[in-house]
């Protein structure tokens, strides 16, 4: 893969100097106030006589000895905060897109009935239409649930995908999600000039959102929507004796092939692949985590693209360009060595202008992940991340041999997705067995936690950036009350 010449700088990292110069003497002074206030606290237990007395000062100065350290461990994020930039301009002229490398998008989903599967649809349909080569990019979808119902709604966006992307493309359409776009259109930002076309879209659209909700409410794929042999035979495979959500076999559907599918203009497609890993209630599956490692292996033995994006189900893109942001790091001569992944943070829409329940969490997205990108960089936080492929096999001058040469990340695949031996393989790294007395869960994996990061990269890849200036992903969940407690989770990616 070829790097940008140092003649075209392709991002810029610009040090916040007067921000940082202004925490620092604010940390200094705040230092010293605390300092004052532990000293006052200690006195005044040296001199208690009272039990009663002694007891509150004792329990006042623990607890502001536990805030003082919590405060003390914060302030690194805000001594070196950055903001970064890209020249897009700069990547056209230093790359031919010939030369982009390929892309793998993975999209996780567990269950269709609280993750809406036209979310998901939704989600797969603004990456897919990437500002980007179309025979580059193969989007992989997770359904954790094993639901004939997601792999419905699929088949169906792979029909309707045929006709979205060249809209896209020739219109220059900003809000890729068709959900979005038609939503705005709705609600008079019309592009008049497009009419007739995107009625026709809108229509074509709804005709789908309704076949997709009708089959989730039933909950079954009617024979009304089995019209040929084949489908027949994909969902006979749901229907097998004991299949459930925890217990299943393995089901992988190649929906779209870029070698042989073309849209309405005929332009290639992305690939398109439907995985459900086998399942089986005497095997751990260790939920996303689980489903990203084997995401990891099947996209590895199909199509094996050195840049691999992770996403939410309940994501979608608002800018087409966002590969080429990233690119603008991973073409990077000076940045590339090190890289191991990029970061977008979240930030929250559909809020109060005051956030009185501080639902945005600028501490957490904001102003600390500046402060991390200042350093080594920031947390893993489950999507919006693109990775090298590279990563997930050893540091930056070690390298994690895979167990068959087919998941080497610079393995060279000659043969079509479709192709019964690369089926049969992918397959095979989907057992719920698998893992077991191999690298995989030791060396070579993600981990998912409460606050998703990756623990081995993070203990190799020191450089990792953060793109913070940039409208780049909108995430759409539900705002629900509680047992008295508030869960604000409409969100976006910048």
């Amino acid at each position: 893969m070829e790097t940008a010449p140092a003649a075209y700088p392709l991002n810029a990292v610009k040090v916040l100097r007067g921000r940082m110069i202004f925490n620092r003497i604010f940390a200094l002074l705040y230092a010293f106030a605390i300092a004052a206030l532990l000293y006052r606290h200690v006195q005044t237990l040296l001199r208690s006589t009272a039990s009663p007395s002694f007891f509150i000062h004792f329990s006042m100065l623990v607890a502001d000895v536990i805030l003082a350290f919590m405060w003390s461990t914060a302030q690194s994020y805000r001594m070196r905060q950055v903001t970064r930039t890209e020249f897009l301009g700069n990547l056209e002229k230093a790359v031919i897109e010939e030369d982009f490398p390929a892309m793998d998008i993975f999209i996780c989903t567990a269950d269709p009935f609280k993750e809406p599967p036209m979310d998901v649809v939704n989600t797969a349909l603004s990456v897919m239409a990437y500002d980007y080569p179309p025979e580059k990019i193969s989007v992989y979808v997770s359904d954790d649930g094993g639901s004939e119902l997601t792999l419905f709604a699929f088949m169906e966006a792979a029909k309707f995908a045929a006709h979205w992307l060249p809209f896209c493309r020739e219109n220059g359409v900003v809000d890729r999600c068709p959900a979005v776009f038609f939503q705005s259109a709705c609600n008079g930002r019309r592009h008049t000039s497009l009419d007739n076309s995107q009625d026709y879209l809108k229509m074509m659209y709804d005709n789908m959102k309704e076949r997709v909700q009708h089959v989730c409410e039933i909950g079954m794929i009617s024979e009304e929507y089995i019209t040929d042999e084949e489908a027949h035979k994909i969902f006979e495979k749901y229907r097998t004796p004991n299949f459930t959500s925890q217990n299943h076999h393995t089901i992988i559907q190649v929906l779209l092939e870029s070698a042989s599918n073309k849209d309405t203009r005929g332009h290639s497609m992305p690939n398109l692949v439907y995985v459900s890993r086998e399942k089986s209630k005497s095997f751990p599956h260790h939920f996303k985590g689980g489903a990203l490692n084997t995401l990891i292996r099947v996209s590895g033995v199909m199509t094996n693209a050195p840049i691999i994006l992770t996403l939410d189900c309940d994501m979608y893109s608002n800018d087409p360009r966002t590969p080429k942001r990233a690119l603008c790091y991973f073409m990077d001569r000076s940045v590339r060595p090190h890289l191991g992944y990029i970061q977008f943070p979240q930030r929250f829409y559909g809020i109060n202008e005051a956030d009185i329940y501080g639902s945005e969490h600028k501490h957490v997205f904001q102003i600390n992940t500046m402060g991390m990108d200042g350093f080594s960089g920031p947390n893993y936080y489950g999507t919006g991340s693109f990775f090298w492929r590279r990563t997930f096999f050893g540091g930056p001058s070690s390298f994690v041999h895979p167990e068959i040469s087919e998941l080497c990340p610079d393995y060279a695949i000659t043969k079509p997705i479709k192709a019964p031996e690369i089926l049969e393989l992918a397959h095979k790294v989907t057992r719920c067995k698998y893992e077991d007395h191999n690298g995989w869960g030791y060396k070579s994996e993600i981990w998912i936690d409460i606050f998703i990061w990756d623990s081995n990269m993070d203990q190799w890849w020191r450089i990792c950036i953060l793109v913070t200036d940039l409208h780049v992903r909108d995430g759409i969940q539900y705002i629900a009350t509680q047992k008295g407690q508030l869960f604000l989770v409409a969100y976006r990616l910048h």
